[in-house]
C-alpha cells in the first residue's frame, strides 16, 4: 500500500476535488514540497487516499502576510487561517 505525501482535513476533500481549494498553507515542518512535485493526497482523519495533485508553485509567507484573499483561496475564514 502506498503512503500519502500530504493530508487535508476531510471537510476540504470536496473543495479540492472540485478545484475550489487551490492553495494550501503549511508550516515549516511541511515546507519541503517543490514546484513540480506530484503528491498522493489523503484525508487527515483516516489517511484515506482521495486524489493526486501537482504542486504548481511554492511561495514563502508569514502569518502577518495572510489576507482575506488567502483565506478565500483556502476556503476558510481569515481568523481560522491564522490559528
Amino acid at each position: 500500500m502506498q503512503t500519502n505525501d500530504i493530508t487535508f482535513h476531510q471537510r476540504f476533500e470536496a473543495d479540492i476535488l472540485s478545484c475550489r481549494k487551490t492553495i494550501t498553507i503549511r508550516d515549516k515542518s511541511e515546507s519541503h514540497f517543490k514546484t513540480g512535485d506530484v503528491l498522493r493526497v489523503g484525508r487527515f482523519e483516516d489517511n484515506q487516499y482521495f486524489c493526486t495533485i501537482e504542486v504548481l508553485s511554492v511561495l514563502p509567507i508569514t502569518p502577518d502576510e495572510l489576507t482575506g484573499l488567502y483565506a478565500r483561496l483556502e476556503n476558510m475564514m481569515l481568523n481560522e487561517l491564522r490559528e
